[in-house]
């Protein structure tokens, strides 16, 4: 029960900052393939972590027909065997369109209507396709070449080049197929960008198994930077999970994990006046100095003197928020 009570906090609180998210700066970002998306992560997850389809059919409360059934209901088209439902569709309006919503899915017959549906809107909200009209007579086509790159432009790509370099720098090295998963776009759509980041010495390639693959050795977003908001947080919340789930698993194993894994939060109450309060808020700021000042001296020192064993990679994840009494709670 307490583990379901921990589970179901996470997922609460994850989706306060998704939602937080999306809707950044007057933003709405489309979430139509989200939820179909994070089944797939945790199926895969668990998959990767040993547990058996029946077992995780369990945990989803499902029999394992239904489990598999909608396994591939969400990562095929019923219609096309072999292709996601968003593929297909986005290719049927390429080659067909225009094409009236009632073709569409008329086309896609055998799958659920309302995924059709909701592929359709998030095709549309990506501004990939073009609708005009309404109802079963509603019109789709594919956007053109030209709108597509106006569309790109009118979003602005500030921060993008930041957040490549976050993803190769936790998770690389990645192959050029990995990372255009990870930010859903061609892969010959990201080889300009990986290009500019090679040739200003962000981002590094090497060659596994006869696999090309990017890695970066450093990221920094300097604090107060006008670009870069999203590596930061995507940087800040992998941090605390990877050491979240690391000390998960190190519970109880190893005699150092309680001083170099893990993690600890301290709340501090003061008003106005206590002689300490400014000490408490410029906490933040001394650790930062600190811990930049300690980066900077292993890299100087690492000029001098390369590594010579296997590193060891250390995390550490400072934060701080203020909440005055009379603030509305976040959730």
């Amino acid at each position: 029960m307490t583990l379901d009570l921990l589970i179901h906090a996470i997922v609460r609180q994850t989706t306060i900052l998704i939602a937080q998210l999306a809707t950044t700066g007057g933003a709405r970002a489309p979430l139509a393939q989200f939820a179909n998306r994070v089944f797939l992560d945790l199926v895969a997850e668990l998959e990767r972590q040993g547990v058996s389809k029946k077992v995780a059919a369990d945990m989803f409360g499902l029999s394992l027909r239904t489990y598999r059934r909608k396994i591939q209901r969400t990562t095929e088209s019923a219609t096309e065997r072999g292709r996601s439902l968003w593929e297909a569709v986005l290719d049927f309006v390429k080659a067909k369109g225009p094409v009236s919503r009632r073709e569409v899915l008329e086309r896609f017959s055998h799958d659920d209507e309302a995924q059709v549906r909701s592929v359709l809107r998030d095709l549309c909200e990506s501004e990939l396709v073009l609708a005009s009209g309404s109802g079963l007579s509603t019109e789709f086509r594919a956007a053109s070449d030209e709108e597509f790159a106006a569309v790109q432009r009118s979003r602005g790509d500030e921060g993008m080049d930041e957040m490549l370099v976050a993803l190769m720098y936790r998770d690389g090295p990645l192959s050029l197929k990995d990372i255009a998963g990870w930010v859903q776009v061609e892969p010959a759509a990201l080889e300009p960008a990986l290009a500019r980041l090679a040739a200003g010495g962000r981002i590094d390639t090497i060659t596994e198994n006869g696999e090309t693959l990017h890695r970066a050795s450093a990221l920094v977003v300097p604090l107060g930077a006008p670009v870069g908001f999203e590596a930061a947080v995507f940087d800040h919340f992998k941090a605390l999970v990877t050491t979240v789930i690391r000390r998960i698993g190190t519970s109880g194993a190893a005699a150092d994990a309680p001083h170099r894994v893990g993690g600890s939060t301290y709340t501090i109450d003061v008003w106005d006046g206590h002689p300490l309060t400014e000490e408490v808020y410029e906490t933040l700021t001394r650790l930062r100095n600190e811990l930049s000042g300690l980066r900077q001296r292993v890299l100087d020192y690492d000029e001098q003197a390369p590594p010579t064993a296997r590193r060891s990679r250390v995390v550490i994840y400072v934060g701080q928020n203020v909440t005055a009494e009379d603030d509305e709670p976040n959730d």
